[in-house]
């Protein structure tokens, strides 16, 4: 029996570290626009939410700012959006069984750089967030596309 669970336990794994997911992206010159790190517009800031890659390439996760969905994501995509400067913001993505949250307070005229992993968890990939600094999320960011936003799958 032990040697079945284990067996069962270590296909899934297998099936979920393979294979990889894909979202629609943005047009190549709205990613360009958006790798130029441009100041956000007045009484704003940018949050630039990425993910990598790494394990669980075939998940797709739903990303939420304030409760309003910015899309979904797949490895090597990044979505850019503006948000009120002087403000906490509850970033939140898709996770196993709830959604994890990152606060953020954001101050005007500057970027921000949230990262989403994937964390492979008992019976699915969770996700979760983290802030990163300027020069790390601009250096990932540079080598990514930018999705298109507004579709999350729920």
């Amino acid at each position: 029996m032990v040697k079945k669970i284990l067996f069962t336990a270590s296909l899934f794994a297998g099936l979920l570290l393979t294979g990889c997911a894909s979202v629609p992206l943005d047009s190549d010159e709205a990613s360009r626009s958006a790798k130029a790190f441009n100041a956000p517009d007045e009484g704003k800031a940018g949050l630039y939410i990425y993910r990598k890659g790494g394990p669980g390439p075939q998940l797709k996760k739903d990303i939420w700012v304030d409760g309003n969905c910015v899309g979904e994501s797949a490895p090597k995509v990044f979505f850019y959006k503006q948000v009120d400067g002087g403000q906490q913001h509850k970033i939140s993505t898709e996770s196993e069984f709830s959604p994890n949250h990152l606060q953020v307070f954001t101050e005007p005229g500057k970027n921000y750089f949230i990262k989403q992993y994937i964390k492979i968890g008992i019976f699915v990939g969770g996700a979760n967030l983290m802030l990163m600094s300027e020069d790390e999320g601009m250096q990932d960011v540079a080598r990514l596309n930018k999705a298109v936003s507004g579709r999350c799958s729920r």
